[in-house]
């Protein structure tokens, strides 16, 4: 029956050519974000996931910065320690020298107060951001070493070493031997701790790639299906609206059933 009151024809055309659009709109946003889960009404599940994903993978990327931080104050402890030592192995010489007969023991002496002083000075200014583990009274290192969601942050305390007042009562080459024996110990707590930071800054950055790939799978686009859905849709599209024009025109053919 042909009426002219209701298109059958024609609601068809528009609803099929609604849905093209829409499903256009859905395809073009994917192309344009790279993402085929970019809002909760896309998938309410995926992209609940994915934001705490992101949320975990921005968390850790501070906990890198953290590390980075913590391995630039242990590095700078590490060179002070290993510089002081080598200053303290040529006090140790100079205190065996002086124990043999007829060395200039007042001009032995005046190295070994330099040496010393050099020792203290190297202490006061192994400092990195404020932080300076070895100087009298120094600050323990505290370094943020991972984070898990719901929990507080993981941290790591390497104890500070007070370099400034080893050779202070040092008199004779076993006592300075002793304080060498001290440095050395705290030498290799702070290296031990370093290749701990090293090894912890690069199983963070594969746990952030990790992270980074499994987002990735749950709402990125792929790009060529997307690319080739869109080639058709546009197709349908362009086809829809000649559907829609020709249900249109049918009523016009009534007008040829008056004409006189």
């Amino acid at each position: 029956m042909t009426s002219l009151l209701t298109n059958a024809s024609a609601m068809t055309a528009l609803q099929t050519l609604s849905s093209t659009n829409k499903n256009l709109g859905v395809t073009q946003n994917r192309i344009a974000t790279g993402e085929r889960v970019s809002t909760a009404s896309d998938n309410a599940a995926y992209w609940s996931i994915a934001t705490s994903m992101r949320t975990q993978s921005g968390a850790l990327g501070a906990v890198q910065d953290a590390l980075g931080l913590g391995a630039a104050i242990l590095d700078t402890a590490s060179s002070a320690l290993e510089e002081a030592i080598n200053k303290t192995k040529e006090i140790v010489n100079k205190y065996v020298a002086r124990a043999t007969p007829g060395t200039d023991t007042a001009a032995i002496d005046a190295e070994i107060t330099q040496l010393k002083a050099q020792v203290v000075s190297i202490a006061t200014n192994a400092d990195f951001q404020g932080v300076n583990m070895l100087k009298t009274g120094g600050t323990a290192a505290a370094i943020v070493t991972g984070y898990q969601p719901g929990a507080a942050p993981t941290t790591m305390s390497v104890a500070a070493y007070d370099l400034q007042a080893a050779l202070g009562a040092a008199a004779d080459a076993t006592a300075v031997d002793t304080a060498l024996k001290a440095m050395q110990s705290a030498a290799a707590t702070i290296g031990a701790a370093k290749t701990r930071v090293d090894s912890q800054k690069s199983f963070t950055s594969k746990l952030v790639d990790s992270i980074d790939r499994g987002i990735g799978q749950l709402v990125d686009a792929d790009m060529n299906k997307e690319s080739a859905r869109l080639a058709a849709l546009q197709t349908q599209q362009q086809l829809g609206i000649q559907a829609l024009s020709i249900a249109n025109s049918s009523s016009q053919s009534l007008l040829s059933l008056f004409r006189g």
